[in-house]
């Protein structure tokens, strides 16, 4: 039996203690390395699917960091979301830069480029709301029109000015499944109508989610409103058309913040960082596609993604 010495004790105890130190300083990862074990914050998030992965996100990588975090996810819709975090009720939370532009700020046109575009809508936000926009990832989960491939190449259809023609010279086609929302922005269906010159004959206004499949069987409506990092438009095989005359908006994803927390704790900031920059559009087509194609849960999908990047 080795015997036991003095200094083997004493180096014992300082692995202790250097452990106890590592634990309440937050777990691996990057987030890991700064200390929020002050902060209370509560993160939200709007009901559909991409949404509710990056508020899971969001929440395990601020209590990898120490941070005391209530979930306040699944919120219903955008202007629900929004006046959440500007009354107080959250702290923080995912939205897309074209939204704030149009939607939150009131502006008819977008910035077509996507740094300009962030800037513009940081800086006004933040004078205007005391809203910070963090740095926003590459994604685009821009707003688009798709319709299941065989039906794009019978109508003979690539963009959205096609679809004037079209309908036309064939009124039966133009229906459209979509939801409430997307039905009643600025930057929905009324300005696409007025920027292309056409008009859907036929909608049917469903949730979100059960879009894609009506759009696939083609029964209830040709043509259908989607977001393009979803990851259901790959594994249905429904064509996006191309927005020819750009009228769509960059939604680059960005972390809001309350400037109240941000003064705070500006270690978010650092925290995030890194996770922006790996969210690019194919990326969240794949995380997506694990709650919408395969089943998975979105707060494992979050888990998963995090560790595998190290990131937790």
């Amino acid at each position: 039996m080795q015997k036991i010495t003095l200094n083997s004790l004493k180096l014992l105890g300082l692995i202790a203690v250097l452990v106890v130190v590592a634990v309440g300083c937050g777990g691996g990862g990057t987030s890991g390395e700064v200390d929020l074990s002050d902060a209370n914050i509560t993160v939200g998030s709007k009901e559909f699917t991409e949404q509710l992965i990056l508020g899971q996100m969001s929440i395990l990588v601020l209590e990898n960091a120490g941070a005391t975090v209530k979930d306040q996810t699944r919120l219903a819709g955008s202007v629900a979301t929004r006046k959440a975090l500007t009354s107080g009720q959250i702290d923080m939370y995912w939205d897309y830069t074209g939204t704030g532009w149009i939607v939150y700020l009131g502006h008819t046109k977008p910035i077509e480029d996507s740094q300009k575009q962030y800037e513009a809508v940081a800086k006004e936000d933040l004078k205007k709301n005391g809203i910070e926009w963090l740095p926003p990832a590459p994604a685009n989960n821009t707003y688009a029109i798709a319709v299941r491939s065989e039906a794009a190449d019978k109508l003979g259809v690539t963009k959205l000015s096609d679809l004037k023609p079209l309908f036309q010279e064939q009124p039966e086609v133009a229906t459209l499944c979509a939801a409430s929302e997307f039905l009643s922005r600025d930057d929905g269906l009324p300005g696409l109508e007025k920027a292309y010159g056409f008009e859907f004959e036929d909608i049917s206004e469903l949730a979100e989610g059960p879009i894609y499949q009506a759009t696939d069987q083609g029964d209830k409506c040709t043509f259908g409103e989607v977001f393009a990092t979803d990851g259901r438009l790959a594994q249905l095989d429904l064509t996006v058309l191309e927005d020819d005359k750009s009228f769509f908006p960059i939604y680059n994803p960005s972390l809001l913040v309350n400037k109240k927390v941000m003064d705070q704790y500006p270690q978010i900031e650092k925290i995030f960082a890194p996770i922006n920059k790996k969210l690019t559009t194919q990326e969240l087509q794949k995380l997506n596609e694990k709650v919408d194609v395969q089943g998975q849960l979105e707060d494992q999908v979050a888990e998963e993604w995090l560790k595998e990047n190290g990131f937790i």
